[in-house]
């Protein structure tokens, strides 16, 4: 894994992904005591940055493996951004989604043309169970970040971040980015290291699934002990990946954990001082911006906002109460 091969997966990429913005807001500031920073990747395709890998996976796959058809695991944004990719270039997606994802995320990805199998995690089900018959049947399995050509897409991510930053006059930044099992925090890092090497990425994820934060800290894969479901969904995975941790590992600033209730004062904030939707769990990285500042060494942080595919009957709530 290595940054020729996300410079690959930008030219594979590049008129089909946006170019999402780097946002700012003297009020955000304000509150951060610093300057801050947004890469508005819910504007990307599908709402999310998964479109990045989704297509950077996709458009890698040989014409035999196309045939073959892509089976992907997914609460909802690997998904749509799977499925998306597959639909434009002609192959057959399944997505194992559990049963309890965002109905707007189950909706949407069948609305793209994928065909959805749910399983019941919290009954126990895996996604593996679901998925047994498409995997032997021979479609081929994208993984939501333990993939070489997924971590690739994401990691055009931090080719913008960093274009975009000596466009502000940034050369040293904190890059805060939501995690779950690290390939965007993973993919974002090797581009950094190599475009823009005084930046430095720190995850950032919701207490009780911090379960990067912990192995950061350990030096070591640890999982957390949480339930499977959390306000966060999108990124709630049990350990940090095979691939994306030695990555991080080598690279990365310690994680930060935070609330339920900063992630969606975060979300009320981003609406209301920049008019951009956000899910909790792509909210993290703005609320570690705001209100963690203790925790940050460098005056300007750039929060990587991963996605907009909230619930509406959600969104209206947070608005509600925070806005």
């Amino acid at each position: 894994m290595n940054i020729d091969m996300i410079e690959a997966a930008a030219l594979r990429i590049k008129g089909h992904a946006r170019r999402t913005p780097l946002l700012s807001s003297p009020f955000l500031d304000d509150i951060a005591q610093r300057r801050v920073f947004v890469k508005a990747e819910a504007l990307q395709h599908t709402g999310s940055f998964k479109f990045r890998g989704g297509w950077s996976a996709v458009s890698a796959l040989t014409e035999d493996q196309r045939n073959q058809g892509v089976i992907a695991f997914s609460s909802g944004n690997h998904a749509q951004g799977v499925a998306a990719a597959a639909s434009a270039h002609g192959v057959k997606a399944v997505i194992v989604m559990p049963a309890d994802a965002p109905a707007v995320k189950i909706d949407n990805t069948r609305a793209l043309g994928a065909q959805v199998v749910l399983y019941d995690r919290a009954g126990g089900e895996s996604r593996e169970e679901a998925a047994e018959p498409f995997t032997k049947a021979g479609m081929i399995l994208i993984r939501p970040y333990d993939d070489e050509y997924v971590i690739a897409g994401q990691g055009t991510t931090g080719l913008e971040i960093a274009e975009q930053a000596a466009e502000q006059g940034v050369e040293a930044a904190e890059v805060l980015v939501c995690a779950g099992g690290g390939g965007l925090s993973a993919g974002i890092a090797l581009a950094l290291e190599a475009k823009a090497p005084q930046m430095t990425v720190r995850s950032c994820e919701p207490e009780g699934f911090d379960d990067m934060r912990i192995s950061l800290s350990t030096g070591q894969i640890t999982a957390h002990n949480s339930p499977a479901s959390g306000l966060c969904d999108a990124i709630l995975t049990p350990q940090p990946g095979n691939l994306t941790f030695p990555i991080l590992h080598r690279l990365a600033g310690q994680g930060i954990a935070v609330t339920d209730d900063e992630a969606m004062r975060a979300m009320a904030l981003a609406f209301n001082r920049l008019k951009l939707v956000l899910e909790p769990g792509g909210a993290v990285s703005l609320a570690a911006a705001l209100f963690h500042g203790d925790a940050l060494n460098e005056d300007t942080t750039i929060a990587v906002t991963t996605g907009g595919n909230v619930d509406p009957a959600l969104f209206a709530k947070v608005l509600q109460t925070y806005g």
